[in-house]
């Protein structure tokens, strides 16, 4: 519940003249979600002076258009794992905004909602609503997705919360949580291979698919710790280009590969099943720790 009903946040232009909410809770954490895309694109916590979201100063605004950074939506298909353009058509689409406000407990919130149409339905024969709500307070930034088929038939879907987080050094990150984890390894085009490290580090590029993974991931760096926990989703990605692949992407800019990388929720290995007026749901709770 919303804590003053005058406490309401309303769409400002944003870059490249496209609309977005700017939540900003009592404690003086804030994030800001696009309407394209439904996509978080920063996220600065209560006490933190630097994003923990990275997003690239080449990202390009433009109508149906994908932007490089935050939290990209991938629905309903992750990646190129189907027919549809790759990660299907929500981080390109325009997302209606339901309600934007502050709660009684100081959390600012946003909750956006994207349905079929002409458009998806020219990609996808398939009735859905789809609802993704921002929590912003303190150290740390929730984003819940929910699916709902609102048709008649049953459907498949895979996707992710393709998040970018900020770093200084990608040579200087350790990610902890994934010992012992199956994976796919797209880079080296090799399956159900197992992680053994304790801590993994990022010398390469690398585009593994974490299965049945551990929902708390730990990304450090020296000066700060940034947490991943995810519920409803059952993958994790990593992923980072490299210097070769980031170079081969038009809208990351020179050496934007050396300050990300991409800790994602995923439904990657086996697609999600919803039947006709039932829901999926998941979540990707980001926390900005203490821990150094």
């Amino acid at each position: 519940m919303f804590a003053d009903s005058s406490v309401q946040f309303v769409p400002v232009a944003g870059s490249g003249g496209f609309s977005k909410v700017v939540l900003l809770a009592d404690d003086g954490a804030r994030a800001d979600v696009y309407l394209h895309g439904g996509q978080v694109t920063s996220w600065v916590s209560a006490g933190d002076t630097t994003d923990r979201l990275f997003l690239s100063s080449r990202a390009q605004f433009k109508t149906g258009g994908a932007i490089r950074g935050g939290v990209p939506v991938s629905f309903p298909q992750f990646a190129g794992q189907g027919s549809l353009p790759s990660h299907g058509f929500a981080r390109v689409s325009v997302w209606d905004l339901v309600r934007a406000g502050r709660l009684q407990s100081g959390a600012a919130q946003a909750t956006l909602r994207l349905t079929h149409s002409p458009a998806t339905f020219a990609l996808w024969t398939h009735a859905f609503a789809v609802e993704l709500t921002v929590t912003v307070v303190g150290r740390q930034l929730d984003i819940d997705l929910v699916v709902r088929n609102t048709g008649s038939t049953t459907f498949e879907f895979t996707g992710a919360l393709h998040t970018y987080l900020r770093v200084a050094d990608i040579g200087s990150v350790a990610i902890r949580g994934l010992r012992n984890a199956h994976y796919r390894d797209k880079v080296l085009g090799k399956d159900d291979l197992v992680e053994w490290a304790t801590e993994l580090k990022i010398d390469r590029p690398i585009d593994r698919i974490y299965f049945v993974a551990p929902d708390e991931i730990e990304i450090r760096e020296p000066g700060r710790t940034t947490i991943s926990h995810a519920t409803g989703f059952p993958d994790t990605v990593v992923w980072n280009p490299g210097e070769r692949g980031g170079a081969a992407l038009d809208d990351l800019e020179p050496g934007g590969y050396i300050r990300m990388v991409c800790i994602e929720a995923a439904v990657a290995r086996t697609a999600a099943i919803v039947s006709p007026n039932g829901t999926w749901s998941g979540a990707q709770r980001l926390i900005a720790s203490s821990e150094k």
